[in-house]
């Protein structure tokens, strides 16, 4: 053990900012599965949004692709890898497991969130909220708390870092997710706002802890000392 104090994901100016963010973007996802629950077509902002960017051609079209392999399987695994081997390599190891249990975990709520709201799109397939624009957004924000902690930001800057990793992680997958024809844009919004209402509870959670085992070990080692 080196003594050295363990970096904390979620820095401590942050907590407030993204606590509050957090709370109004889990208002929000609620508020749209609610009011989209059981439909199986487009709202009016979906139907104007869909007829601008749905059925894009080349080059866009393997713009799009490309960025919708990013949330399946092979390419979020893939991601997810490099972003852990990049905290470990940096000594982040709390940030490795936001990584992995924050995306898991904003995935895993957009999956409850599908079933419980129960909106179709297409042949039936469940559409709200859209979680590859969940998982996409997750890994961003765990990467821009990552630089945020070791460029050690203020406040504002670092909340400007977090949100606007946030919003071009969000959109660049939503883009795609209504592009493709594979989502509604209120299902975009929807992932987007799950993924800012899990991610900085998860890097909280993870922090807590992390703090308190480390909190017991040191007492374990003085007991042990005191002998």
């Amino acid at each position: 053990m080196t003594g050295r104090p363990v970096p904390a994901v979620l820095p401590a100016s942050l907590r407030v900012r993204l606590g509050l963010v957090a709370a109004l973007a889990a208002l929000v996802a609620a508020v749209l599965g609610v009011r989209y629950a059981g439909d199986s077509g487009p709202g009016a902002v979906d139907a104007r949004i869909g007829a601008a960017v749905d059925g894009v051609g080349p080059p866009w079209r393997y713009a799009a692709l490309a960025t919708d392999f990013l949330g399946e399987p092979g390419g979020a695994a893939a991601l997810v890898v490099a972003v852990v081997t990049g905290c470990l390599l940096l000594r982040r190891p709390r940030a490795a497991v936001v990584a992995v249990a924050g995306t898991g975990l904003a995935v895993g709520a957009a999956t409850l969130l599908k079933s419980l709201v129960g909106r179709t799109i297409h042949d039936g397939s469940l559409s709200y909220p859209s979680g590859h624009t969940a998982f996409l957004t997750a890994l961003a924000l765990v990467v821009a708390l990552l630089a945020t902690g070791r460029l050690a930001l203020g406040r504002a800057a670092g909340t400007s870092v977090v949100l606007a990793a946030a919003l071009v992680a969000g959109a660049a997958m939503g883009w795609a997710q209504v592009a493709l024809g594979a989502h509604y844009a209120t299902d975009v919004l929807g992932g987007w706002c799950t993924a800012l209402a899990v991610t900085p509870a998860t890097a909280w959670l993870v922090d807590r802890v992390a703090d308190r085992s480390a909190d017991w070990r040191v007492g374990v080692g003085r007991r042990e000392h005191d002998r």
